[in-house]
């Protein structure tokens, strides 16, 4: 077993110094930390939704069927909105395209790629694409949260120059010069747990379906605005980061809905969990246990 390493990583505020690995090699196998990382955020929000998924008015093996071809769909789509937008990188090699595991996945096109899966699976199963939209909101906040660790060890997707307090040092390997830049994957990771916090008690008064992937489009959103300004590796659209315009729009155009929302009346009986709920068949009465 070996691994590979890259710049040292430092926080000299926190007085914290590593150098974790980028990948390790079992043989001809390289297994990168990135890959690990994305792979245990998913596990994580796949077992929040089967725990919770009755809430929602679902059932455990509609959420795995859903997991197992929507999760492949967006990870293509993730792939497919990075190289739009980096086209020069891959236009001399196109094959290259292919080559995922060098990294270059766009959480944006995740999310479209997941909304239109979702839309299709819910035709399929003939379920209520808001309430299934709720919990794939709160477990992309599980896999983000989790995922932006994985740029971490890549040493990826930080932001400018900074001597804040929370700044990150990177050796550079070429100039032999530590730098300091904005850490926005921890600032990131830790908004998008906040978000996972509060809409977790939030979706436990839900008032009718698809609030919550609402609200989740309105955090995520203005999270996203502010934080993807400090980055240094954004796409562009002519002079706009691409990500920064979508997350703008977002959050505005959900949180003018949750408002328009919030002055309308809501019957409890239109949710799926209470459609659900009716179509359950009357448990029979417990014997008594004297007869």
């Amino acid at each position: 077993m070996s691994y590979t390493y890259y710049s040292t990583i430092s926080f000299p505020s926190l007085g914290l110094e590593m150098n974790p690995p980028r990948s390790i090699s079992l043989g001809p196998l390289t297994i990168y930390l990135y890959g690990i990382v994305i792979a245990l955020g998913l596990m994580a929000a796949v077992l929040y939704a089967l725990r919770r998924c009755p809430e929602f008015g679902l059932k455990q093996d509609d959420i795995l069927d859903g997991v197992l071809w929507v999760t492949p769909f967006s990870i293509l789509c993730a792939r497919a909105y990075y190289c739009a937008f980096t086209w020069s990188e891959y236009r001399d090699n196109p094959i290259s395209v292919l080559y995922i595991w060098n990294g270059g996945l766009a959480i944006y096109g995740a999310v479209l790629g997941a909304i239109v899966g979702v839309i299709v699976f819910c035709k399929i199963k003939k379920v209520k694409l808001g309430a299934v939209l709720d919990i794939v909101a709160l477990g992309f906040l599980i896999g983000q949260s989790a995922g932006r660790w994985g740029n971490f060890f890549n040493r990826e997707a930080f932001g400018a120059a900074t001597d804040s307090f929370l700044r990150m040092g990177l050796y550079n390997t070429v100039t032999g010069v530590t730098e300091y830049y904005h850490p926005t994957f921890l600032y990131e990771s830790v908004w998008n747990l906040t978000g996972l916090v509060l809409l977790h008690f939030l979706s436990k008064k839900r008032q009718y379906d698809g609030q919550i992937a609402l609200g989740y489009a309105a955090w995520y959103g203005l999270g996203r605005t502010f934080i993807e300004g400090l980055r240094m590796d954004s796409l562009y659209w002519g002079p706009f980061r691409v990500s920064q315009v979508l997350a703008g729009v977002s959050c505005i155009a959900a949180s003018a809905v949750l408002i328009y929302q919030a002055f309308r009346p809501h019957r409890p009986e239109d949710m799926q969990a209470a459609r659900m709920n009716a179509q359950q068949p009357p448990q029979p009465e417990e014997e008594n246990a004297d007869n």
